[in-house]
């Protein structure tokens, strides 16, 4: 029984220490970033630069940063991925964005960086950037023979174009933004004027219709996120309780090929449900783990899990499947020593 009671403890704990310090200054603004993201940024003015038309080096500079834009997370990556390989993407900038999609949207960003320090995060980031581009080229370099996967270049045509002028728009994620990062310094005269300009960018540029439907978007993230997000951050503190530290520093606790290695095919194999793998490496942190091997981990367990990999290999099929998991899990590593040497 004490040892149940132990488990609920370090849990509630991790939990309440979450809840008091990032939820109100970092996830909230988040939500409602993303929120906006999903209403007022046009899906097929980013989507049209993944096909076959497009220029190359504008095609896939769209691919590894289209998550952010598009505030794409682990469960719904898979489908837009399926959408744009299988109507005309191809398989690179359609793998370019299978791989970044989930790492580099908004809430990754700013959690990652919020709980596990600004070094990891702009780390992840990067590193999300730019081996989602190499792993798409290799993947295009390799299958190049196969580009039977093409659509028309009107895959993606229609109104693509914003409900507002670009300085609205502009206006209104730029107040969002800056009361993220105000509020989170715990700077609350700029917080305040902030929330003040948001307050009349809505009044004045945007219907009562539009922002129900932001409103809308923001809520559904909320429900489709905060749960499983709560449910990670008592897990891991229930990893905290459970797990001794040495075990870990004997594992991963150095950044070498194995220990970088062993952390990228665990973060394959594993299914983190959004953004829950940040508080569980925040845990493994703690006990110990080396920054090389939490990075490892942070872009590897977004991009894959069995589940997905089973998805991923349906659409593309064995080859370019196994293909594809075994440059996640090479890519994972090489990033990871690298950054653990810095």
């Amino acid at each position: 029984m004490d040892f149940i009671l132990n488990l609920i403890s370090g849990g509630v704990e991790s939990l309440f220490d979450y809840l008091s310090a990032h939820v109100l200054t970092c996830l909230v603004p988040a939500f409602f970033i993303a929120g906006g993201i999903a209403v007022f940024i046009s899906a097929p003015a980013v989507l049209k630069y993944f096909g076959p038309q497009a220029n190359k080096f504008l095609s896939y500079g769209v691919a590894s940063v289209s998550g952010s834009i598009l505030a794409v997370c682990s469960c719904t990556v898979l489908p837009l991925f399926a959408g744009i390989y299988k109507r005309g993407g191809g398989i690179g900038p359609a793998t370019t964005f299978l791989f970044s999609g989930p790492a580099i949207n908004i809430l990754a960003i700013v959690y990652s960086a919020r709980l596990l320090g600004w070094d990891i995060g702009l780390a992840r980031a990067i590193a999300a950037v730019s081996l989602a581009i190499v792993i798409g080229l290799i993947m295009a370099y390799l299958f190049r023979q196969g580009a039977e996967n093409q659509a028309s270049p009107e895959l993606f045509s229609g109104d693509t174009d914003d409900a507002s002028p670009l300085w609205q728009t502009l206006l209104f994620f730029g107040s969002m933004t800056g009361i993220l990062i105000f509020a989170s310094a715990a700077n609350w005269p700029v917080t305040i004027a902030l929330l003040a300009v948001l307050g009349w960018v809505l009044w004045r540029f945007f219907s009562l219709d539009e922002i129900k439907q932001w409103l809308k978007e923001t809520w559904s993230f909320v429900k489709l996120i905060f749960p499983w997000l709560i449910g990670g951050v008592f897990l891991a503190g229930v990893i905290k309780t459970i797990i001794p530290a040495d075990i870990i520093t004997g594992v991963v606790g150095s950044s070498n090929i194995g220990s970088n290695a062993l952390a990228s095919v665990f973060g394959v194999l594993m299914y983190f449900a959004t953004l829950t793998e940040v508080p569980i490496i925040k845990a493994f942190l703690e006990l110990g783990m080396d920054k090389g091997p939490a990075l490892a981990l942070l872009l590897a367990g977004p991009a894959l899990s069995l589940p997905s990999m089973l998805v991923i290999r349906k659409i593309m099929g064995n080859k370019r499947a196994f293909t594809y998991f075994g440059l996640v899990a090479v890519s994972a590593t090489l990033a990871g020593l690298i950054f653990g040497m810095i």
